[in-house]
């Protein structure tokens, strides 16, 4: 059996028990904080747990290495609907220790890639568009810069009210410390 299958067959026995109910919350989070963090496993119930945050508590949006690495990318897009449309007051970004994104390799990830189909011939065609593979897939040496950086990226937007503070934070993915990078109320 498919992992969707497993998805799709656990699904179907979760809503006919009606488990969904314990999770019915508004759209507008209680906290009326955005938490914009890594995609790494380690951290899907670490970190909540670490924030002191549950269901309907906050927004999270999650991307590898917690990079904002375009101002007018669907990350900052995200941001902005989040404190217009769905009452956001507050901003954390959150990177962590141990990150896939730190010293990534340009050259190996296009290794990668050409290993599990694509071809040469694409790559050349998207580089001669444009297309800046070092730049695109762009990792960090050091996850409290990285960290100062998308704070400063979100901070600085021009459609970011003034009134909004943008926090820095750094989890230990074993322990759930967090440790403050970036104090977003001194800033304001």
């Amino acid at each position: 059996m498919s992992l969707l299958n497993d998805i799709l067959s656990y699904n179907e026995e979760f809503v006919e028990k009606k488990e969904y109910e314990a999770y019915q919350k508004g759209k507008v989070p209680n906290k009326r904080l955005l938490i914009l963090s890594c995609m790494d496993t380690r951290l899907v119930e670490l970190l909540p747990k670490a924030m002191n945050v549950g269901n309907g508590d906050v927004k999270i949006l999650k991307t590898a290495g917690a990079l904002v690495s375009h101002p007018f990318g669907s990350i900052m897009r995200s941001i902005l609907v989040g404190i217009y449309e769905l009452g956001i007051d507050e901003i954390c970004v959150v990177g962590h220790h141990d990150c896939g994104m730190s010293g990534i390799k340009v050259d190996a990830t296009l290794q990668k890639m050409k290993e599990r189909g694509v071809t040469e011939e694409k790559l050349d065609t998207l580089a001669f568009s444009g297309i800046d593979f070092e730049q695109f897939l762009q990792g960090f040496d050091n996850v409290e810069d990285s960290v100062k950086h998308s704070v400063s990226t979100v901070h600085n937007h021009p459609l970011l009210p003034t009134d909004v503070p943008v926090h820095g934070l750094v989890i230990n993915p074993d322990t759930g410390k967090l440790d403050l990078v970036v104090d977003g109320y001194a800033t304001k």
